[in-house]
C-alpha cells in the first residue's frame, strides 16, 4: 500500500489530504489563526459554578464561556493552582517547578464549589473545540504533547504505552526516561519511542520544559484575563504530528515557508525520511494535481455511491449522524435476495469506516443496513466491521446489529465533523432563476481582464476557471486565450481549478491574493 500526504496551505487555512493506494482517507482544516485548537491553553476567569452538573464555566476568550466539569480537574489541580498563584503573585522572578510545593491529590469524588469560586483565575487546557453551539471543553490537568512522549506537571510518574509490548524495551524507556526527566514533571512515553535513542528523547524533553516555561512566562506577565497562554506549534506541525508514518512516500506542499517547516520537523523525528518532503510549484492547484478535488466532491456530498451503484444517505443533526445504505440499482447476477443485501451491506461497512476517517465523524453514528434475516450474517457484518475500524485512531466503540437492523457506533468526537456542501449554486443567477446568457461569458471575462490591466494597473495575474472553459478558451491554434495575451500582455495565465463551477472564475496576484472582480449585479 502506498501513502502519500498532500499539503495545500493557503493565507487563512491549511489543509492536508492523506492518500491511501491514491484514495482519499484522511482530510483535515483548520484555520491557520484558529485560537481554540485541541492543546492550547489559557489562563481563564470562573465565571459560573454549576452544582448541580458538577462543572463549571471559564471564560477563555471565545464567544461562549468554555466547559470545566470537576473530574477534568486532575489529581494535581491544587499543586497547579498554587504554583500558578506563587508566579502571579512575583512578576519579578519566574519561581523554579523543582522547587515547586507538592499539595495533596484532589478527591475523585468531591464538589466543584468546594474547590472552585466565582473569579477565581485557573490555568486549563483545550480538549474539544467549540462545536455548533457548544463552546470548548477544558481540562486542568495540563500537558504538552511531543513526537515521542508526553510531560505533565506535577504529575512524577512515567508510563509506557500499552503498545510497545517487549519487556525490555519498556524497561529501558523507563529508566531512560526516569533519569533525564525533571523533577516535579511525569511522562508518557508514545509507541513511535521504542527504539529511539537517549539522545533524541532528551532533546525533545528539553524542548517541551522550555515550552511549559514559556507558558507560565505568559501569565506570570500578563496583565488581564483571559491570556492564550500557550498555542499549539504550527498548524501544519501539529496536524502532520499525530498523521505521519515514517512508511509514507512523499509529502507534497505547495507553499515553500510551510515547505520548510515541514522539512525541519521531518529532519528531526526522521532524519532519513527528510527526502520525501516535496515542495509543489506546479500553477494547477495542488488538489486538482493529486485528484483530490475530484474525490472531495464525491466522497462528502450527502449522497456517496460505492461499488456497483449501492450507496451512502449521511444526514448530521445536532444529537448524532445518520447513516442510510440503499442497493440502489447494483446488479451482480446474485438471484437470493439475502445474499445481495449481505454483500451490499460488507462493502458498505468498508465504505462507511473510510467515511468516519475522511469527515471526522464523532459522537453518535447510527448506521441503517439493509435488513438481513440470518443471524450469522449479521454476526460477520458486525465483525467485518470491528475489523476495518481498528486502522481508526480515534476511540470507538461498536454494538452488533439492533433487531431493527441498526448498528451503533461512538466515536471519540474532539472538532466538528466535516460537513462540506459539494452541490454548486447556479454562478450566474445566483439562485433566482434568470440567467444572463451564457455565450456572453468570455466576453465578461475580457472586461474585467482589460479592467485589471488597464484601470488596476495589474499586468501579471493568474485566471483560474472551470476546466471546460479553460479548455473552450485555449481551443484552436489562433484560442482565445492567446488573442487575450496579445492584447493584454503575457502576464495574463489561465489554469483549470476543479474546484470552480461552470461558469465561477478566480483572479490572483502574483502574491497569491484573490482579487475581488464581483459585481455587484452578480450578487443583488
Amino acid at each position: 500500500m502506498t501513502s502519500e500526504l498532500i499539503i495545500d496551505a493557503q493565507p487563512k487555512e491549511v489543509t492536508i489530504a492523506l492518500l491511501e493506494d491514491q484514495k482519499l482517507v484522511e482530510f483535515q482544516k483548520e484555520g491557520q489563526d484558529s485560537k481554540y485548537s485541541v492543546g492550547n491553553i489559557y489562563a481563564g476567569k470562573v465565571k459560573k459554578i454549576m452544582p448541580a452538573l458538577n462543572a463549571c464555566f471559564v471564560d477563555v476568550g471565545h464567544e461562549r464561556e468554555a466547559f470545566l466539569h470537576y473530574q477534568d480537574l486532575g489529581k494535581h489541580f491544587l499543586s497547579l493552582e498554587k504554583y500558578v498563584k506563587q508566579v502571579v503573585s512575583d512578576r519579578r522572578k519566574l519561581a523554579p517547578m523543582a522547587k515547586a510545593a507538592n499539595q495533596s491529590s484532589l478527591e475523585k469524588v468531591g464538589s466543584i464549589q468546594n474547590v472552585l469560586e466565582l473569579g477565581q483565575e485557573v490555568m486549563v487546557q483545550i480538549t474539544k473545540e467549540p462545536i455548533n453551539t457548544k463552546g470548548p471543553r477544558l481540562t486542568a490537568e495540563i500537558s504538552f504533547a511531543g513526537r515521542y512522549i508526553v510531560l505533565i506537571p506535577f504529575d512524577d510518574k512515567v508510563n509506557v504505552s500499552s503498545k510497545i509490548k517487549s519487556k525490555e524495551e519498556r524497561a529501558r524507556l523507563k529508566q531512560l526516561i526516569q533519569s533525564i526527566k525533571p523533577r516535579n514533571f511525569g511522562v508518557i512515553v508514545r509507541t513511535v519511542a521504542e527504539g529511539k535513542r537517549a539522545a533524541e528523547l532528551n532533546n525533545e524533553m528539553s524542548l517541551l520544559v522550555e515550552s511549559w516555561n514559556d507558558c507560565i512566562e505568559k501569565i506570570q506577565k500578563s496583565t488581564s484575563l483571559p491570556v492564550l497562554a500557550h498555542e499549539e506549534t504550527g498548524r501544519t506541525v501539529s496536524m502532520l504530528r499525530d498523521l505521519f508514518n515514517p512508511s509514507y512516500e512523499s509529502i507534497h506542499v505547495n507553499n515553500e515557508d510551510v515547505f520548510k517547516e515541514v522539512k525541519r520537523y521531518v529532519s528531526l523525528i526522521a532524519p532519513e525520511r527528510e527526502s520525501i518532503v516535496k515542495l509543489y510549484k506546479g500553477n494547477v492547484p495542488i488538489f486538482d494535481n493529486f485528484g483530490v478535488t475530484k474525490q472531495i466532491k464525491s466522497g462528502l456530498g450527502r449522497t456517496v455511491s460505492f461499488k456497483h451503484g449501492a450507496y451512502l444517505i449521511i444526514e448530521h443533526t445536532e444529537a448524532l449522524h445518520v447513516v442510510d445504505v440503499n442497493s440502489g440499482n447494483r446488479n451482480r447476477g446474485l438471484d437470493n435476495q439475502e445474499e445481495n443485501a449481505f454483500a451490499v451491506n460488507m462493502e458498505a461497512a468498508e465504505e462507511l469506516a473510510r467515511q468516519l476517517r475522511l469527515r471526522d465523524m464523532g459522537g453518535i453514528i447510527v448506521v441503517d443496513f439493509i435488513d438481513m434475516d440470518s443471524a450469522e450474517h449479521n454476526q460477520k457484518l458486525y465483525e467485518h466491521m470491528t475489523q476495518i475500524m481498528k486502522s481508526d485512531r480515534a476511540r470507538h466503540n461498536i454494538l452488533p446489529l439492533s433487531k431493527f437492523g441498526l448498528m451503533q457506533i461512538t466515536r471519540q468526537r474532539v472538532r466538528p465533523a466535516m460537513d462540506m456542501h459539494v452541490e454548486e449554486v447556479c454562478p450566474t443567477c445566483f439562485g433566482k432563476g434568470v440567467v444572463k446568457p451564457s455565450i456572453l461569458f468570455t466576453d465578461a471575462l475580457e472586461q474585467k481582464i482589460d479592467y485589471i490591466v488597464n484601470n488596476l494597473g495589474q499586468k501579471r495575474f493568474k485566471l483560474y476557471v472551470n476546466p471546460y472553459v479553460e479548455a473552450y478558451i485555449t481551443k484552436g491554434l489562433i484560442s482565445l486565450y492567446l488573442k487575450w495575451q496579445m492584447k493584454y500582455g503575457l502576464g495574463v495565465k489561465i489554469y483549470p481549478s476543479q474546484e470552480l463551477g461552470f461558469l465561477q472564475y478566480k483572479f490572483i496576484n502574483p502574491q497569491g491574493e484573490e482579487i475581488d472582480m464581483t459585481e455587484e449585479v452578480e450578487t443583488r
